[in-house]
């Protein structure tokens, strides 16, 4: 009988603990879901377009390594990512 009793209060701890991750994990998965509803906060008056991916030279300035031995400056191109522009 003992027995019977540890194991129906394991049986909830265990329920309790399962029902508890889950309303934990789906909170964070709806924070972590995109909001498509900007545009219908602002009452629709947004003008949006993407602007497409590109990429741009970026130039790092020369620079002294511990031994003080000088590293020329150099370009690199960086990418980036295409984007949502929204306007009033």
């Amino acid at each position: 009988m003992i027995e019977g009793v540890k194991r129906a209060v394991a049986l909830g701890a265990a329920t309790a603990a399962l029902a508890a991750g889950v309303a934990f994990s789906s909170v964070g998965v709806a924070e972590a879901a995109p909001q498509h509803t900007v545009a219908a906060a602002h009452g629709g008056k947004q003008k949006c377009h993407v602007v497409k991916g590109y990429w741009t030279k970026t130039w790092h300035k020369p620079t002294r390594d511990r031994h003080g031995r000088v590293h020329p400056g150099y370009w690199t191109k960086t990418w980036h990512k295409a984007h949502k522009v929204c306007h009033r």
